[in-house]
């Protein structure tokens, strides 16, 4: 008599975007500002740059693709905030949180990306 044991494999990690309270306090103010409160802010990479990849943040209207993940979010005063992330940037971007950050010299979003492994000098692409 033989005894087969089967061990149930662990759980896939969910993956995990986040993002900061006055990020999302500021894509709020975005979407009403352009007259599209309805839309999602999409996140995402792309090859280029001169470290590997640039990051990409625009705009989207309509209903997410079908394999796009979907975090919801809501702001301050109540607006709720879709962001959206293809599968493949999310790769990249797993663990990453999306800051808002305005100081003297600058005003804008900013990604803190555990994955970053290097940047450029002029801070518009990463490698991983």
């Amino acid at each position: 008599m033989t005894m087969e044991t089967t061990q149930e494999k662990p759980a896939a990690k969910a993956a995990h975007l986040g993002v900061a309270s006055q990020a999302v306090d500021a894509i709020a103010r975005q979407l009403k500002k352009r007259g599209t409160p309805e839309a999602s802010l999409r996140l995402g990479i792309r090859g280029g740059g001169c470290s590997g990849f640039t990051y990409v943040i625009e705009f989207h209207d309509g209903a997410p693709h079908a394999r796009d993940r979907v975090f919801d979010h809501v702001a301050s005063d109540g607006t709720p905030v879709r962001v959206v992330v293809d599968p493949k940037s999310l790769v990249y971007l797993n663990g990453t949180t999306l800051e808002w950050e305005q100081t003297l010299m600058r005003q804008g979003f900013k990604f803190a990306n555990p994955n970053e492994k290097s940047g450029c000098g002029c801070g518009t692409s990463f490698g991983v």
